[in-house]
């Protein structure tokens, strides 16, 4: 679960847990909701894009570096998408290239930039420094929920991608497979979020959308000049000349996000039939299980309480402006 679901959810009990403590952040996280929790999507996931281009229709499908093959839409062919910029085009594999390790700093670099990887114990001097700029450069409170956003979603896949010890899921097939993931959005959605948060996922969904662009995103991922706490701290791997095509993706993140809400809450609705609610028979293929049968695997697998160590794990991280300032380098 690293899509939207997971990184929304992961960020929601991160903030939970921060009023739990009574952190001084706790309350700028919730006047600025949506930019938090975007920053917990959008903020690393540049790919959200679209893949291919449906011959027949002209829609944009698929999700960015997953293949298609054919239409969803018509079932008939599909061309590769590609975003045109300053000249040149890209697809979404190369803007993966190009963006996706700047993005989660403590892994998933290209092997050009290996050696600009975070070390995982650095993360919080990293997003102090960020922090930081975000108060002075960047304008404040919005900013600065975003980028917490953006350490949540770089926390929660660290964690249940294995990047980084702390959990030991065993569900279905292992912690993190193609075959387990459906299982983990669908009881996130219907039973931790619906049920127990009370969360209204398409509105959820689509006031983070909403969310503008934050120019601290370019900053986090050292694209453009050099300068404030980070630039003075981690002087390395600056790519100004970036700059003008994170734009141009980051706007199109957005949009695209917008078209994939609808198609993704579709696919994990459950469905009446004469032994209760059911997921889609499409997932019951990858799956191989019923609806209620992935609960008790999930319950059983103590997927919960899997869930509340990631959002411990985030919280541990959230530091209020008066510590990151004590906490600089000289």
């Amino acid at each position: 679960m690293s899509g939207i679901i997971g990184h929304v959810t992961y960020a929601i009990l991160a903030a939970q847990e921060a009023e739990r403590r009574g952190l001084e952040i706790a309350p700028l996280l919730r006047r600025h909701r949506a930019s938090y929790l975007c920053g917990s999507y959008l903020g690393c996931d540049i790919q959200t894009l679209p893949e291919a281009v449906c011959v027949d229709t002209g829609r944009e499908v698929g999700y960015g570096t997953a293949s298609v093959t054919k239409s969803p839409i018509t079932g008939g062919p599909v061309r590769p998408w590609k975003l045109v910029f300053g000249g040149r085009e890209y697809t979404a594999r190369d803007i993966h290239t190009l963006f996706y390790g700047r993005s989660h700093l403590v892994f998933g670099w290209s092997r050009e930039e290996q050696n600009l990887q975070e070390p995982w114990d650095h993360l919080d001097e990293y997003f102090g420094w960020a922090a930081e700029d975000a108060l002075t450069l960047f304008g404040g409170e919005r900013p600065l929920a975003y980028v917490l956003g953006t350490l949540a979603h770089i926390v929660g896949d660290s964690l249940i991608k294995s990047v980084h010890p702390g959990l030991n899921l065993k569900l279905l097939d292992g912690q993190y497979t193609p075959r387990n993931r459906p299982i983990q959005d669908l009881v996130t959605v219907h039973e931790v979020g619906r049920k127990e948060l009370k969360l209204d996922w398409p509105a959820l969904l689509n006031e983070l959308a909403a969310a503008p662009v934050e120019p601290v995103q370019a900053h986090v991922m050292r694209v453009g000049e050099r300068r404030g706490e980070l630039g003075r701290h981690v002087p390395d791997g600056w790519r100004p000349n970036l700059a003008p095509l994170l734009n141009a993706v980051m706007e199109k993140n957005r949009g695209y996000l917008k078209v994939l809400i609808p198609q993704d809450l579709e696919e994990l609705r459950l469905e009446e039939t004469p032994n209760g609610l059911d997921c889609s028979a499409k997932l019951r293929d990858i799956t191989g299980l019923h609806y209620s049968e992935m609960v008790t695997m999930a319950n059983k697998a103590g997927f919960r309480d899997a869930l509340q160590r990631i959002g411990a794990a985030i919280a541990d991280l959230f530091l209020t402006p008066a510590q990151l300032r004590r906490r600089k380098t000289p």
